[in-house]
């Protein structure tokens, strides 16, 4: 393949990466091992996202013409880039994870809805409740109020029961 095809493979790879995301995140990966960039990845596609290492100008290519064309200046040296497809913020509390714990890389900006987030910002994003969370959370304040009923209506349930084997157990005495 030559090289002209490969870059060009890479693009529309990319194009089609951005395509379906609903955030991108530009790390910084210097320092990384090929193992530990893996094991990054694998965390990521977990999350139903992915993690890219590619050239800047490649990307930049990429990214032109879409909502993340935001991301251009912060296209700089070794840098790679999560995409999130299904939740906003599950790759950014994949990456915020494997940062805290190897100690290695840093979020330098996202970008999300066209909006560039700065790099406080899109680490504020890694400490946002998932949509899984938010769905329980949900669901929970949803169910609260309908368990209070249930069990208040079991109590008084009950309790008429008892109150009833009461007088049937005192006329049979």
């Amino acid at each position: 393949m030559s090289t002209k095809a490969f870059k060009s493979e890479k693009i529309s790879q990319m194009k089609e990466k951005i395509e379906k995301a609903k955030v991108a995140i530009v790390t910084d990966y210097k320092g990384l091992s090929v193992e530990e960039i893996t094991k990054l990845r694998r965390s990521i596609q977990k999350e139903d996202g992915d993690y890219m290492v590619t050239k800047n100008t490649l990307a930049k290519i990429a990214v032109k013409g879409t909502e993340y064309e935001v991301l251009t200046d912060a296209l700089t040296g070794p840098v790679a880039i999560a995409f999130g497809f299904e939740d906003q913020v599950a790759p950014a509390k994949a990456l915020a994870k494997f940062i805290k714990e190897s100690k290695k890389g840093e979020i330098l900006a996202a970008a999300m809805d066209g909006k560039l987030l700065s790099a406080a910002e899109a680490k504020a994003l890694a400490s946002l409740p998932s949509k899984q969370e938010i769905y329980a959370k949900m669901l929970g304040c949803i169910n609260s109020p309908a368990s209070g009923i249930a069990n208040s209506i079991n109590a008084v349930m009950s309790s008429l029961t008892r109150a009833m084997a009461a007088v049937r157990d005192q006329k049979s005495a």
